[in-house]
């Protein structure tokens, strides 16, 4: 029997992809699956850009374009200071004036361009960055740190105003399904990536690092265009209300005010409070997991490189079973309480790994490190959009989601390893003693301090799950830590 084009596409979104892809009940009459698959790609070039940015030419401007590890970082951790902006971005989506009452999609569009323009002119910066050349070093170094401060702009401005977009077009049922799909669309982009990058660049050559980022420059610009594209509908009533408040000289509403409400009123502060601590509780030893376990356990690269493996699944394991539980109803305060207890055994299991010498024990607590984090970021970013609700302010807390998300992320990264080399070099000194001498004395101080930061997590998220962020009961103790697991 021959399928038509018709035929076949009803087939394969109505019968084939339902029954194959996990969260394809993320899907509702009024946001079909294909429209959600497509909305979702605006992750893949955030993850791609995520990829480049902070893993791929970390090591190539390292080893093979011989750049000074102090500068480098320097680069790195520019787009960082963009991340607090997230919360005006999304503020001024909210309150966006448009001919065709858009909101979200002109600050896609303009992310898009930054991180085109970003990615576009960043290979020719990175390599008068290392050659030099007849320029100065400092034009080469402020050409490298604009193209880097770019993209970074341009992946933040993205994500929120995308994040903001997928919550007004999706119905408040499945919305913890849709974040869950969110999260699962940046983690295969950021693993997809990570593979092509080092298939592409195996052969290394500066015009091959200057093919392979501006074809990510390309791929950045199509892939949030597509995503974009027929998303937010026009909308003629919200056009013509701006446009009768533009004549009549009506001010548009202050971010100072509107965020300071925001703030006070409900719980978002004790919220945002908690996303804090618990990401930095969890990303502390991200770039700290691999030596860990070359210096201490003695695994070899192979084995080293599986763990990244390890980490994604324990974390794709845990967005779907977010999506399973929110979907029926669960806690997002809870769920999120839950992932940092997790959090809080997979470190104990991490420290202890090297006493015992046990490399199973490590790679247990490596995956339970990506499950326990992935509970924690999927339950907070359901509980801000469901504070955000059915009101005028869904960029706002989404941006403060991020800017609070990526804040943490990036300071607790620069923190954990500098802690650990301060750590390392007094305890090589004697300065603890003669049995505290090791190479594992440093990692497990910042292990030490992740779990700590993930028990202040819970302290703080406790009183939430008291007031309750889904169908779960209301506690009967004042502190609200009882309702935990």
């Amino acid at each position: 029997m021959s399928l038509y084009p018709a035929e076949l596409r009803r087939y394969l979104t109505q019968d084939l992809l339902p029954r194959v892809l996990p969260f394809a009940d993320a899907a509702t009459q009024d946001l079909p699956l294909p429209r959600l698959l497509r909305l979702s790609l605006f992750q893949g070039s955030v993850g791609m850009t995520m990829v480049l940015l902070y893993g791929t030419l970390n090591r190539v401007m390292v080893v093979e374009m011989g750049v000074p590890v102090s500068l480098v970082s320097l680069m790195v951790a520019l787009p960082v200071l963009f991340a607090p902006m997230r919360a005006l971005i999304g503020f001024k989506s909210d309150i966006h004036r448009s001919a065709f009452g858009l909101r979200r999609v002109p600050y896609i569009w303009f992310g898009s361009l930054m991180q085109f323009g970003g990615l576009a002119f960043m290979p020719f910066a990175l390599l008068l960055l290392a050659q030099g050349g007849n320029a100065p070093p400092i034009v080469g170094q402020l050409g490298a740190a604009m193209a880097f401060l770019l993209a970074g702009a341009g992946l933040h401005t993205t994500q929120t105003a995308g994040l903001a977009l997928a919550t007004d077009i999706a119905p408040k049922a499945s919305r913890p399904r849709v974040v869950a799909l969110l999260f699962v669309a940046l983690q295969l982009s950021m693993l997809g990536s990570a593979l092509l990058f080092g298939l592409l660049l195996t052969d290394f050559s500066n015009m091959r690092l200057i093919q392979v980022i501006q074809g990510a420059a390309v791929a950045a610009i199509v892939l949030n265009v597509v995503a974009l594209w027929k998303q937010e509908l026009w909308d003629r009533k919200r056009a013509a209300q701006m446009r009768r408040e533009r004549e009549s000289g009506k001010p548009q509403p202050k971010f100072r005010e509107t965020w300071h409400a925001f703030i006070e009123a409900g719980r978002s502060k004790r919220l945002l409070v908690a996303l804090g601590l618990g990401t930095a509780g969890f990303t502390m030893q991200e770039i700290l997991l691999e030596p860990y376990g070359a210096q201490v356990l003695g695994l070899s690269v192979a084995e080293t490189t599986r763990l990244t493996a390890i980490w994604a699944f324990g974390t794709l394991a845990a967005f779907g079973l977010a999506a399973r539980a929110l979907t029926r109803g669960a806690d997002t305060y809870r769920l999120s309480g839950t992932g940092v207890l997790i959090g809080i055994c997979a470190f104990t299991a991490v420290v202890f790994s090297a006493p015992v010498e046990s490399p199973w024990l490590f790679r247990a607590g490596a995956m339970l490190i990506g499950f326990g984090g992935g509970l924690f970021a999927v339950g907070t970013l359901t509980a801000a959009m469901n504070m955000a609700g059915e009101g005028t302010h869904r960029g706002l807390a989404l941006g403060a989601w991020g800017a609070v998300q990526a804040t943490a992320y990036g300071v607790a990264i620069a923190f954990g390893g500098a802690l650990r080399d301060v750590i390392t070099v007094f305890a090589a000194e004697g300065a603890f003693g003669p049995v505290l001498t090791g190479p594992a004395v440093g990692y497990a101080a910042v292990y030490q301090l992740e779990i700590l930061l993930l028990f202040a997590t819970l302290i703080a998220i406790g009183p939430l799950v008291s007031h309750g962020g889904g169908n779960g009961a209301r506690s009967s103790s004042r502190f609200g830590i009882a309702e935990l697991p």
